[in-house]
């Protein structure tokens, strides 16, 4: 197996007395799609906050390529092509698909427009095209604000923003939650395709046939620590519980 893309070794991290992460460690190799699964608590939030910058470890190292990081904010996060798609998907609703993608990186007009403050938005369309069409989103309306679109729609504006600034890994934290099997289908169809754009992806999920359909490799959490690792050929729903709740006594690979 090739080397880690993305390393977190020993991370550690306290909320006052509440210890979230006790020595975690976690690897992403690369054009891989791996899943982060673990119970409720298990600390899966914490370290995707940990590794896209918008939380700080307590103790522990991070890698990248090999060579250790630190992964101060958001923004850092992002210049060294870490991308993450959250829960709210943090889109802005009367904005369309096109701006969405764009946003804080917004393209300018040449010349004295651009820099009197105008936005070039026939070439943020023409992106946003390119974009949608790589991951095979589908918008039909490109121009229709985001709060006119279906859950899935709003969920692959999200995935296509992330994936078009991402050259490392993208964290995806429950794409499919609240979606019908239809739309679901369609994300999960796009998560495929980051992989295929030689991006890793970062699955966290409580799906556990979503996980063993889509994911490359399984990672699971339990009380703060990684105790189990699967390849997903093989590996069982009942093993990845069994892991999730207890029943691995030291971290093992399957």
């Amino acid at each position: 197996m090739a080397d880690p893309l993305l390393q977190a070794r020993g991370i550690f991290k306290s909320y006052g007395h509440v210890e979230a992460l006790r020595g975690c460690d976690f690897e992403v190799y690369p054009n891989e799609i791996v899943a982060l699964i673990g119970d409720n608590g298990a600390g899966k939030s914490t370290l995707i906050k940990i590794l896209a910058g918008t939380e700080q470890a307590d103790k522990g190292e991070v890698f990248l390529d090999g060579q250790v990081i630190h992964v101060g904010s958001p923004f850092e996060a992002m210049r060294l092509g870490i991308e993450t798609v959250y829960q709210d998907l943090a889109l802005a609703p009367d904005l369309d698909g096109s701006a969405n993608l764009y946003l804080g990186r917004e393209l300018m007009r040449p010349g004295l427009l651009g820099k009197l403050g105008f936005l070039d938005n026939r070439a943020m369309r023409a992106g946003a095209r390119k974009a949608f069409g790589e991951l095979g989103v589908d918008l039909q309306n490109a121009q229709s604000a985001v709060a006119n679109l279906s859950g899935g729609q709003r969920q692959s504006v999200a995935v296509a923003r992330s994936v078009a600034w991402a050259s490392k890994v993208v964290f995806l934290d429950e794409p499919t939650a609240a979606l019908g099997v239809v739309q679901t289908a369609r994300v999960l169809e796009t998560v495929k395709r980051i992989r295929d754009r030689g991006v890793a992806a970062v699955l966290i999920s409580h799906n556990m046939r979503q996980v063993l359909e889509i994911a490359d490799r399984i990672e699971v959490l339990r009380l703060g620590r990684r105790v189990a690792r699967f390849d997903r050929k093989g590996a069982t729903i009942e093993q990845l519980v069994s892991a999730m709740t207890g029943g691995v006594a030291e971290e093992g690979v399957a």
